[in-house]
């Protein structure tokens, strides 16, 4: 079966400069959380933004193309919206650029409204709307295209605390029963897409560095990603005798600690082989 979503050698550029090169991963989920992703991954793989290298598959077919036969639909970040339109009309003009019927449209859109509980908004000016009614509009309108699978710009970025919460288990309720995508900087473990999610992928500049469950990865203290300059091989030889786990991410290092050990031991290692360290961070900061 193919995958969720996958990418291969994937090289997305933002002003013609690569934003993101030489990203590989194979989702094993089905609700999937990517920590670390930048947004360019998005839209790329929302179909939003051309690929300049590689490929972008999504139920193993390219993103476009799952686009156009309504296999998944995106729901970016605080795109521009309309300040005149009403939550109803964007979704349903989302609904009817998708392709969706005319038969079945109001059907679609009126259980989209109902799922994001828009209902008292849905009829009042965006332009006047508060921001988390704006992304539950951007959201709805990606459900009412009929999409097995949807993509999420992570819709509680930069909300309140208790705003996020109540937003997330409602986010949450109304992708239930679909397959689902958040990309996100960083996701806190206790966010109800966090804890609801099957699978994490933790990415560092665009390097898969972790796979797994996200409770499984927030509490692997003892793992790091280190970005070097210098000579790779010789600094994981140093860190292999000190019974250190290396794994090569691109141009960094996911590096697991032994039992006990601190990250003194990442910088004697450096210091024998002569090499620096540039940047040393946990896999887990993602989840906080």
């Amino acid at each position: 079966m193919a995958a969720l979503l996958e990418a291969k050698d994937v090289r997305v550029d933002d002003g013609g400069v690569p934003a993101v090169d030489g990203v590989k991963f194979a989702t094993t989920g089905a609700q999937v959380v990517m920590i670390g992703a930048p947004r360019v991954l998005f839209e790329a793989c929302a179909g939003m933004r051309p690929v300049a290298h590689g490929q972008v598959l999504v139920e193993g077919v390219s993103a476009e193309q799952a686009v156009d036969d309504r296999l998944v639909a995106g729901a970016p970040l605080d795109p521009p919206l309309p300040p005149t339109w009403t939550p109803r009309r964007y979704v349903e003009e989302s609904a009817a650029l998708s392709g969706v019927a005319r038969a079945d449209r109001r059907r679609l859109v009126g259980a989209a409204i109902d799922k994001l509980e828009l209902g008292p908004v849905a009829d009042a000016p965006l332009g006047k709307a508060v921001p988390h009614a704006r992304r539950a509009t951007v959201v709805a309108a990606a459900i009412a295209t009929g999409a097995k699978t949807i993509l999420l710009d992570d819709p509680l970025a930069g909300l309140a605390d208790d705003v996020a919460r109540n937003f997330g288990k409602i986010v949450l309720r109304a992708i239930d029963g679909v397959r689902w995508v958040v990309f996100a900087g960083r996701l806190p473990l206790m966010s109800p897409l966090c804890i609801a999610a099957d699978e994490a992928i933790v990415l560092s500049s665009g390097d898969v560095v972790s796979q797994g469950a996200p409770a499984e990865i927030a509490v692997r203290e003892s793992a790091f990603v280190v970005r070097i300059a210098g000579e790779g091989a010789k600094f994981s030889e140093r860190l292999a005798t000190r019974e250190a786990r290396v794994v090569p991410t691109g141009d960094t290092f996911t590096i697991e600690l032994p039992a006990g050990a601190s990250t003194s031991v990442v910088f004697a290692a450096a210091e024998e082989a002569g090499t620096v360290v540039l940047e040393l961070r946990p896999v887990a900061r993602g989840f906080v």
